[in-house]
C-alpha cells in the first residue's frame, strides 16, 4: 500500500493561469477585481474633487448652450440648488463622473483580467488589442453622449407650454449627463465584443449573418429604452453609430471566419496526408510483391 501511495503522481495544483479554478476562486477573483476597479474610481473621484471648478465648468456647457439656461439671469448660466445637502452632492456627483470617465481604462482591464483565466494562452494575446480599442470607443461613445446632449435636453424643454419657466435642479442635470456618458461610452463596447467573441471561437459570423436585421432592430430599441432623456435625437445618435460599429465588426468577422476556414482545412489536408502515407507505401509495396 505505501508503495502504491508512493508511485501515485501528485495531482498538479490549480492555478488561474491555467484557467481551472474551484467555485470560491472564481468568487474571490471576482471580489478583487472589483476591489481594484472600485478603487480606481475612487482615486479619479478624489482628483475629481480636487479639480472641481473646471470640471462642473465643462460638464454644464451642453446646458448653458441652451436658451433655458439664461431665463433666470440673462448675463450667466443658472442652474438650480433645491435642498441644504444638495452643494454638497453636486460635488461629489462632478467628481464622481470624472472619476468613472478617468478612471475607465483601469476598470475595463479589470473586467477583461477576470475574464482571461477561463481563455487559452493563443487567446489571450488578444488583450492589448482588446484594451487598445476598448478605451477609444468609450471615449467616443462618451464624447458623442457630450456634444448631443444640448439636443436632447432642447427638444424635451421645448414641450414645456408658453409662458413658463422650467427650473433644471443640478442633481437632476447631473443623473442625466451620468448616465448619458456612461451608456453612450459602454454601447460602443458592444460590436468589439462581438468582434471577441469570433476571436475565440464562440461565435461564428453566418450566425450573426442570419440574425443582422434583429440585431439592427434590438439596437434602435436598446438606444430608444437607454438614453436617460428618450428623446429620438439622442436615440438616433447613439443607435446610428452602434449600428455601423456593428458592421464593421461583422467585415471583421467575416474575414476573419474566412482566414480560418483555410487554415482549419490546410490542417485537415495534411493531416489526411500524413495519415494516408504509410498505406500508399504499403499500397505500393504490395503491388510490387505481386508483381514478381
Amino acid at each position: 500500500m505505501a508503495l502504491l501511495k508512493r508511485s501515485t503522481p501528485a495531482t498538479p495544483p490549480v492555478t488561474p493561469e491555467d484557467g481551472r479554478m474551484t467555485l470560491m476562486e472564481h468568487i474571490r477573483e471576482l471580489r478583487n477585481r472589483l476591489l481594484k476597479a472600485i478603487l480606481a474610481v475612487v482615486v479619479g473621484t478624489a482628483v475629481g474633487f480636487v479639480y472641481f471648478e473646471p470640471i462642473w465648468n465643462f460638464l454644464k456647457q451642453p446646458y448653458c448652450r441652451l436658451p433655458q439656461a439664461h431665463q433666470l439671469n440673462k448675463d450667466q448660466c443658472t442652474l438650480v440648488v433645491n435642498g441644504v445637502f444638495d452643494s454638497f452632492f453636486v460635488n461629489l456627483k462632478v467628481a464622481v463622473i470624472f472619476g468613472v470617465v478617468v478612471s475607465a481604462i483601469f476598470w475595463i482591464y479589470q473586467i477583461w483580467a477576470f475574464v482571461t483565466p477561463g481563455l487559452y494562452q493563443n487567446e489571450r494575446r488578444y488583450t492589448f488589442a482588446f484594451l487598445g480599442l476598448s478605451v477609444p470607443l468609450f471615449a467616443a461613445g462618451s464624447a458623442l453622449a457630450y456634444v448631443t446632449m444640448d439636443k436632447g435636453l432642447s427638444l424635451l424643454l421645448s414641450f414645456a407650454p408658453e409662458g413658463t419657466l422650467t427650473l433644471v435642479s443640478i442633481n437632476e442635470y447631473l443623473s442625466f449627463a451620468l448616465a448619458m456618458l456612461i451608456i453612450f461610452g459602454v454601447s460602443f463596447l458592444m460590436p468589439l465584443l462581438l468582434v471577441f467573441l469570433n476571436v475565440i471561437g464562440v461565435l461564428k459570423y453566418k450566425t450573426v449573418a442570419k440574425h443582422t436585421r434583429m440585431v439592427v432592430f434590438l439596437m434602435f430599441v436598446f438606444a430608444a429604452v437607454a438614453t436617460p432623456s428618450q428623446d429620438p435625437v439622442s436615440m438616433l445618435a447613439l443607435a446610428i453609430p452602434m449600428v455601423g460599429l456593428f458592421f464593421v465588426a461583422m467585415a471583421f468577422m467575416y474575414f476573419h471566419d474566412k482566414k480560418r476556414d483555410i487554415a482549419d482545412a490546410e490542417h485537415a489536408r495534411a493531416i489526411e496526408e500524413e495519415l494516408d502515407g504509410p498505406s500508399a507505401a504499403e499500397g505500393t509495396a504490395d503491388s510490387v510483391e505481386a508483381r514478381d
